[in-house]
């Protein structure tokens, strides 16, 4: 459920951004429905991304220091409060409003941050060796119902609004396109995220702390044997608990020559297919309205009111949601402890190239070559944008059903349990550095190539193809980088970070709260 939050906070946002230039940035003398200045948007988009990077470098340290649930439940909190806030942001002018939303939505995607390596991290502490990669896979495919959930709602809430303030077109009606009660509509898809933490949080304070972080870092065999007797409802005898000398491990730290030696490659791939894969992964998440727009899938803004945008931005992207991004998720989940996380993460990069060569190399084909006759002058004809949505649509499904779900897998199993945390939450924090990237530059760089064609406000940039193909070349590196990584498949936590011997014999039979 942490899980299900953080994607409909981080991934709300793109619903609502037409609609907050419309409300606060309308400008009566350019004759087109306001739109939020490039600097604006990028502040509002990217924010919460700046945040999170923070949050998972700052909470994976914590959660090795101070255990994987004292962390936990602050994350969550952080989440409820800044969810709220950002739906209460309240200004005089539309730059104090703007100001408002992006300082809540900065730590809300810090708590968010926190909720990456410690979720991940958890969940590979107390699964089994035979189904740990589905049971990591499986909390991190809430991410799709979350990203899913967040069109529902702002589905929803734009209908109801829409029948109850019945508006003309902007092209119809400059002013009465846009009913005042709009502004209630986008704080209320950010306040809703509050509510699905909020109920999360009593079963977080409830959870025991992992019996590995217990015994490992702890060292404290008889509590850790009492809390795996609690959470699988076994009866283990905590007196006869003991540790094994053989898998306290080595007391190196992260920035020794001997982990370094032992596991800086697996950090590097970790974090650079992460990185690489993130540049591509939200700027197409983030801004596929605009894809959708210049493909001729959405209207001109001129031809909808205020709430129409919403509406039909949300359903679109639903249905990219409902049919690719939800089902990659779950077949990762069905078939990683089967092929493996190394050989799921080499095909999805492999085809997310493949697509976005594509979509990209052919682009006008799809689009279409010529502007259409009136009234229609707005859109291109001839093009084939069905075809276009459904390979854009692929790229999605192999980016979930590959590296978008292995890259959080991967480094929740590779390294020790006093780092584990640390780690994931380094990886976790270049993938987010890639996504501040991908972001930001793909706000600018997709606009077009003539300065008539931009919006306004906005400097020209290298056109959607070359930013399509920019992003195919980011995956293709991601598929290169990948053979940093080794198979985790099979293979108990202990065995992957050298705590114990991957050829321990011995290994099945030792004490539970260990080998569970």
């Amino acid at each position: 459920m942490g899980f299900f939050t953080d994607a409909y906070d981080l991934f709300c946002i793109s619903t609502v951004t037409k609609l907050l230039g419309r409300l606060y940035y309308y400008d009566p003398s350019t004759g087109k429905p306001g739109f939020l200045p490039a600097n604006v948007n990028a502040a509002v988009t990217g924010v919460a991304l700046c945040g999170t990077l923070v949050g998972q470098l700052f909470f994976g340290w914590l959660g090795d220091k101070l255990g994987r649930k004292k962390v936990y439940g602050l994350t969550l909190l952080l989440m409820i409060i800044c969810s709220l806030g950002s739906g209460l942001s309240l200004g005089s002018t539309a730059k104090s409003v703007m100001a408002t939303l992006c300082f809540f939505r900065f730590w809300l995607g810090f708590g968010i941050g926190g909720d990456y390596p410690l979720s991940a991290t958890i969940m590979s502490e107390y699964s089994n060796t035979r189904t740990r990669g589905a049971f990591i896979a499986a909390v991190f495919a809430m991410q799709g119902i979350g990203i899913l959930t967040g069109g529902a709602v702002a589905i929803i809430v734009s209908s109801a609004f829409k029948h109850a303030y019945k508006r003309p077109t902007f092209a119809v009606d400059h002013i009465l396109s846009t009913p005042p009660q709009a502004d209630f509509v986008w704080r209320i898809i950010f306040m809703f995220g509050a509510f699905p933490a909020a109920l999360t949080f009593y079963w977080r304070m409830k959870m025991p702390e992992t019996a590995r972080y217990t015994a490992l870092i702890v060292k404290d065999a008889k509590q850790a044997a009492a809390d795996m007797s609690r959470v699988l409802a076994v009866d283990f005898d905590p007196e006869q608990a003991t540790l094994d000398p053989q898998t306290a491990g080595d007391d190196f730290g992260l920035w020794s020559r001997q982990f370094t030696k032992r596991h800086g490659l697996q950090l590097f791939g970790c974090a650079s297919t992460w990185f690489l894969l993130d540049i591509a992964f939200y700027s197409q998440n983030l801004f596929q309205k605009d894809v959708f727009t210049q493909v001729g899938w959405l209207p001109n803004a001129s031809k909808m009111s205020a709430l129409e945008e919403v509406y039909r931005i949300a359903r679109a992207q639903s249905l990219i949601a409902l049919f690719s991004t939800v089902p990659g998720y779950w077949f990762t989940v069905a078939l990683v402890d089967i092929i493996g996380r190394f050989i799921i993460q080499l095909m999805g990069f492999f085809f997310m190239t493949v697509f976005m060569f594509s979509l990209a190399i052919p682009y006008y084909h799809w689009r279409g070559h010529n502007k259409c006759p009136p009234p229609n002058s707005d859109k291109y004809c001839h093009g084939h944008r069905l075809s276009f949505i459904i390979l854009y649509a692929l790229t999605f499904f192999f980016a979930n059903f590959g590296p978008n779900s292995t890259t959080f897998i991967i480094p929740a199993e590779l390294f020790p349990a006093r780092l584990r945390s640390t780690c994931h939450g380094i990886a976790a924090a270049s993938g987010k550095a890639g996504a501040i990237i991908g972001s930001f530059g793909f706000l600018y760089a997709s606009e077009s190539t003539k300065k008539s064609q931009t919006d306004p406000g906005y400097p020209t940039g290298i056109g959607l193809k070359n930013s399509l193909i920019c992003l195919g070349v980011s995956n293709a590196l991601g598929f290169a980088f990948t053979f940093l990584i080794p198979e985790t498949k099979g293979k108990s936590l202990e065995a992957l970070s050298g705590e114990v011997t991957a050829d321990d014999k011995n290994i099945s039979s030792r004490p539970p709260v260990l080998t569970a």
